[in-house]
């Protein structure tokens, strides 16, 4: 009986191994990084001008990358899952920091001056 229970607990431990599914479409990394750097710098341009559409903006980035919508989504939510989110996120704020050097230096004085700032919003 008791070796019963072991095996049928290990079974249930090798199922439960992954939070969630790979995606069929599984957006790359890097796309993914260039993806979200774009859709940083959609949103601060809906800041400057104010008649910017940012969905056509978001819809537009995703038609030069070939990706549908519910493939980033779900990409989005593996990568949130298994935790790889945060390497990605770093790769995208390179990658809009080489965009535009001036921006390292804006966002160096806003940390001087908001120390407590959560690391999800640097």
């Amino acid at each position: 009986m008791r070796k019963g229970i072991v095996v049928i607990f290990s079974f249930l431990m090798m199922a439960c191994s992954e939070l969630i599914d790979k995606p069929k479409n599984l957006v790359p990394k890097d796309t993914m990084a260039e993806l979200l750097a774009e859709f940083a710098m959609n949103e601060q341009l809906g800041v400057v001008a104010e008649n910017v559409n940012l969905d056509n903006a978001t819809r537009y980035a995703l038609q030069q990358k070939k990706i549908k919508g519910n493939d980033f989504v779900e990409s989005y939510k593996y990568y949130t899952a298994t935790g790889e989110i945060e390497k990605i996120v770093d790769n995208a704020q390179d990658i809009v920091l080489n965009k535009d050097p001036a921006a390292k230096i804006y966002i160096e004085k806003k940390l001087k001056e908001n120390k407590n700032l959560p690391a999800f919003a640097r």
